[in-house]
């Protein structure tokens, strides 16, 4: 999957210009900066920015984090608010974050790729980085038949797989789960205070905050 978006960083959003995905796009993006308004946020998997600019607008810091130095580039090249920072950052450990902590976070389309045996774990890595009360925020795509790639398998934890092909013609098998609100609340367990579930059409948003 590393390969796969590194690849992809040139044309990866083109994912967001579909027609049908316009109208969730905007509420959400909407919704990101009163939600972080004046908090210390980490995002992970920031990819090539997209969501960046939304949820930092007015938060006192955000710090965007990807493994892709490629990805990151091309968020650089935005006009981002200037409490951003960009660093290369592995998701699974967040090591190179140091010893920092927030009272925000954020992942967006980054919950999808995380394999069900692995989503507790990774979970307490990040609540690990996290002050009480922080504020967090995942969204993710959920699975519409006229818009979103086939499950082509299944393996034995239950993990979906899609099989996305780049401009070049290669083929990639990616993991790509669909959470229900029940399995997300579930995996987040007592930790998560007042979690809530927005779905839309092609997306859902996922809020709480940590006790």
């Amino acid at each position: 999957m590393e390969d796969y978006y590194r690849q992809r960083a040139p044309y990866y959003e083109r994912v967001y210009r579909k027609p049908e995905r316009q109208a969730d796009l905007r509420r959400m993006e909407a919704a990101l900066a009163a939600t972080f308004a004046g908090r210390t946020v980490l995002e992970v998997a920031a990819g090539t920015g997209w969501w960046t600019p939304h949820g930092a607008r007015d938060a006192r810091r955000w710090l965007a984090t990807d493994l892709n130095a490629e990805t990151l580039a091309v968020a650089a090249a935005k006009p981002l608010p200037a409490s951003v920072e960009l660093r290369v950052a592995d998701a699974w450990t967040l090591a190179e974050v140091g010893d920092e902590r927030f009272d925000g976070a954020f992942a967006g389309c980054w919950w999808s790729h995380v394999p069900v045996q692995r989503l507790a774990g990774w979970l307490a890595t990040l609540h690990a980085r996290l002050e009480p009360g922080a504020r967090v925020v995942m969204l993710d795509n959920s699975f519409v038949q006229t818009s979103s790639s086939p499950i082509v398998r299944r393996d034995a934890a239950g993990n979906g797989y899609q099989q996305r092909v780049l401009d070049d013609g290669s083929v990639h098998e990616v993991v790509k789960n669909f959470p229900t609100a029940d399995e997300a609340f579930a995996v987040l367990g007592p930790r998560a205070r007042s979690p809530k579930w927005t779905p839309h059409t092609h997306y859902w948003v996922l809020t709480y905050e940590l006790d």
